[in-house]
């Protein structure tokens, strides 16, 4: 059986994890690209948003991630219940996750979904893979917001589309891959082709954040909607 090895140290993150929002039972953040959601295994890896917020709010635990390069909002539990039924919320499919991201390339249609199951292999980590057989079931939606023209650094028209993404499934690099899959990776996704095209090479970041979070406040059971703007 294949071992997976992560070889990945995290570069410093210097910027601040924002907080929007905090009660006695969760705290909002937003998460700034670069930062790890969890801390690794390997000690230089120590840096996290679970690291950083412990030291604020001992015993607060994580309900869902977002991949390193991601910013955007994230719901931090402040203790055991809490943490129970937001995951209750997540597993049961309750919270709404839209993202903001640019991709590479003009989209020819104004919306759409994307299905294509997705698996885990050992041997390509940390890469997903496309795979009806052994993959699970995954959907995601998209809505163009705007078509336009990037000047690059070297002066190359890099042409990409702004988009709102609807992930309906939450499977690991889930839009990074169905991205890719519709022929346009998200515009700095260095696993999933974001840094092939002309023009693309110098991207600062991967162009994706978490910009709109809804769910029920699990002890007031008030409507949640979270929003925070893309920084792109």
């Amino acid at each position: 059986m294949s071992t997976i090895t992560d070889t990945f140290i995290a570069p410093p993150c210097h910027d601040q994890i924002e907080i929007l929002y905090q009660d006695a039972q969760l705290v909002l953040i937003n998460k700034p690209s670069g930062l790890l959601s969890l801390s690794g295994k390997n000690p230089q890896n120590l840096d996290s948003v679970h690291h950083r917020l412990v030291q604020l709010f001992p015993g607060c635990t994580l309900v869902h991630r977002l991949d390193f390069g991601t910013s955007g909002l994230m719901v931090i539990a402040r203790n055991k219940a809490v943490n129970a039924a937001l995951c209750q919320q997540f597993s049961q499919r309750s919270v709404t996750k839209v993202y903001s991201a640019l991709l590479c390339g003009h989209l020819e249609e104004n919306e759409g979904v994307i299905e294509a199951a997705i698996a885990s292999d050992p041997a390509l980590f940390p890469l997903m893979s496309l795979c009806e057989v052994r993959g699970r079931p995954a959907r995601s939606r998209y809505e163009v917001i705007e078509r336009f023209y990037h000047e690059s650094q070297e002066g190359m028209q890099v042409a990409l589309t702004r988009v709102r993404l609807m992930p309906q499934t939450g499977r690991t690099h889930q839009l990074r891959i169905h991205c890719q899959h519709l022929g346009h990776p998200i515009w700095g996704c260095d696993l999933y082709g974001g840094r092939l095209l002309p023009g693309t090479e110098q991207t600062p970041r991967l162009m994706l954040h978490a910009s709109e979070l809804h769910f029920v406040h699990p002890v007031s059971h008030e409507p949640i909607h979270a929003r925070h703007d893309s920084p792109f």
